[in-house]
């Protein structure tokens, strides 16, 4: 009876630790990176994920002289290196450079979503303290390499996103939007900064960051991501998150722009008409080939369906149904970047500096996936726009790329891309610890030429 019972329990662990490993194998991608971009992706069925595919890059950084590789016709050096995580960018009208280095700060949440969760960051480089600080970069000499690299701003809390109004420097901590007094002969900031309004920062923060923009009527634009994939705590867990907020600083009064929005990790405004662009990283756990992350541009009231829907109105079964039902509402975003492709900052060409095919369109930093097989992201893409200001059909084209070693560690993670008051495009890498600089291409045997 005995040997029974015991035979019992081994089969019993023998299925379980099958089913297991079953539900640990990585869900492999069955489309092209090309069919799952542009204005109309292919949209799979969805394979939902009990546990999600895990991909990790390990971030290990550039060996001495080594470098992304620019697209045909262009050059990548490093403009600053030896930063702390640098994330997102500000080009000053003097032609400056602020950049925030900044991580998560302390989570909430332990057990084993905690602990999977340590791990990953880890491992993708994001698992070091926060630095806390705005730094401030300096090419007096016009010579591509930056001889100033100096702390600007210090003692923040995770800052992400910066703005100048004015003579106002705007910065979005974590938990709060800030404001400075700009003077563009200073090297520093040393006055504690006014806060505007509280930001959201309870529960796990996990989508911490805080993008921010100034729009051309001298409002403020700032996202907010969720606490989480698919409201899995509750919507009161998501209070206040996953949208866009609108602030007038003069005022301190903020509403609600638009809502539905995982994470809108990257906001700008289009140059030419003036309209709000957003990066948004979508949902996780329905499989390698679903749901595309997407650039759109986005106007007062939208709704893009998150937790509830995706894509336009598709209904994400594993969300209770939404009381309103506004399915026929929801909607459908300009572009997709590709799935897992976690889009960050990103910026609108204002320089044509860099010659064609880079005249008129956005260059967004993908910093690459954590939970797809085979890895997506991993560069710098631009999106060409049409004379109306929309994306035109074209694929994106790699701008700066080669951030993933043959045998799949990671090197570099772009997390912001902006073209400098020179023309060229800076790009900052959060696992190099770099700024990169793309410029254009010195004809062979000519002197390399510096954009102005």
């Amino acid at each position: 009876m005995l040997k029974k019972i015991l035979l019992g329990l081994l089969a019993l662990i023998v299925i379980g630790a099958a089913a297991l490993w079953f539900a640990m194998q990585p869900d492999p991608a069955r489309l092209s990176n090309a069919e799952l971009t542009g204005r109309v992706p292919v949209l799979s069925a969805v394979r939902e994920q009990s546990i999600p595919t895990v991909r990790v890059a390990d971030a290990v950084g550039w060996s001495d002289g080594a470098a992304p590789t620019a697209a045909p016709g262009l050059a990548v050096n490093r403009f600053a290196e030896g930063l702390d995580h640098p994330r997102q960018m500000l080009v000053l009208p003097n032609g400056d450079v602020l950049v925030a280095e900044s991580n998560s700060p302390p989570r909430e949440g332990g057990g084993i979503e905690g602990w999977a969760a340590r791990q990953i960051m880890g491992r993708a480089g994001a698992g070091v303290p926060s630095a806390n600080r705005i730094t401030l970069l300096r090419d007096a000499n016009g010579d591509g390499v930056a001889e100033v690299k100096t702390p600007y701003i210090t003692g923040l809390n995770s800052p992400y996103g910066m703005a100048l109004i004015g003579s106002t420097l705007y910065v979005a901590n974590t938990d709060a939007l800030l404001a400075f007094d700009y003077d563009p002969a200073a090297t520093r900031i040393t006055a504690a900064g006014r806060k505007i309004v509280d930001l959201p920062a309870y529960g796990s923060n996990s989508h911490w960051t805080k993008s921010l923009v100034a729009g051309p009527n001298g409002f403020l634009y700032v996202g907010v991501g969720s606490n989480s994939n698919i409201a899995d705590g509750g919507l009161e867990w998501e209070r206040g998150r996953a949208l866009i907020l609108e602030v007038r600083p003069d005022s301190g009064y903020k509403r609600s722009f638009a809502n539905g929005l995982r994470n809108p990790a990257g906001l700008a405004i289009h140059p030419v008409t003036g309209e709000l662009w957003a990066t948004v990283n979508e949902r996780d756990m329905l499989g390698s080939d679903m749901v595309p992350d997407y650039l759109t541009q986005v106007s007062a009231g939208s709704f893009y369906g998150w937790p509830w829907y995706y894509w336009g109105g598709f209904v994400d079964t594993r969300v209770p149904p939404e009381e309103l039902n506004r399915a026929q509402y929801v909607r459908r975003p300009d572009y997709a970047l590709g799935v897992h492709v976690a889009p960050l900052g990103f910026s609108f060409v204002t320089d044509p500096a860099l010659g064609s095919p880079w005249g008129a369109g956005a260059f967004i930093a993908l910093h690459g996936s954590w939970n797809r097989s085979p890895a997506a992201g991993y560069k710098v893409v631009f999106v060409a726009f049409d004379a109306d200001g929309k994306p035109t059909d074209t694929l994106p084209l790699d701008v700066l790329s080669n951030f993933v070693s043959p045998d799949g560690k990671a090197w570099g993670r772009p997390a912001d891309a902006r073209q400098g008051r020179d023309g060229a495009l800076l790009v900052a890498d959060d696992v190099g610890n770099i700024i990169w600089r793309v410029s254009r291409a010195a004809p062979t045997g000519a002197p390399a030429p510096v954009v102005r």
